[in-house]
């Protein structure tokens, strides 16, 4: 009879973690911790977005003031801050939209 020790191996490894087990695994995790981590990420996006919008609305800013009257540059000028505009809006809208699922998950949960 062949033994096939790779698979008996593979099998130890792929379950020994149910057998051994620790505390720290064990150990429940607070849906405060969570929420906390979550809205620090989020606002930390949020904020990011928010410069990279404000710093193409000034860069369309700037293309439109030196765009001397040409059709072609005035359009992009007018395009590049029309789209930072609405980026800016859909990045304060997602802040505040995330900012009310948080709290209603704070009041389900008990937070």
């Amino acid at each position: 009879m062949k033994h096939n020790y790779k698979k008996i191996a593979g099998w130890f490894i792929l379950l020994s973690p149910l057998f051994i087990s620790t505390k720290v695994l064990a150990a429940p995790a607070g849906v405060g911790q969570i929420q906390n981590f979550l809205q620090n990420v989020i606002t930390a996006i949020a904020g990011l977005a928010g410069m990279v919008a404000t710093g193409f609305f000034v860069l369309g800013g700037l293309k439109y003031i030196t765009s001397s009257g040409n059709p072609q540059n005035l359009e992009k000028a007018k395009r590049t801050i029309f789209f930072s505009a609405a980026g800016l809006v859909i990045t304060i809208a997602a802040f505040v939209l995330s900012s009310i699922v948080s709290n209603l998950a704070s009041s389900a949960f008990g937070g």
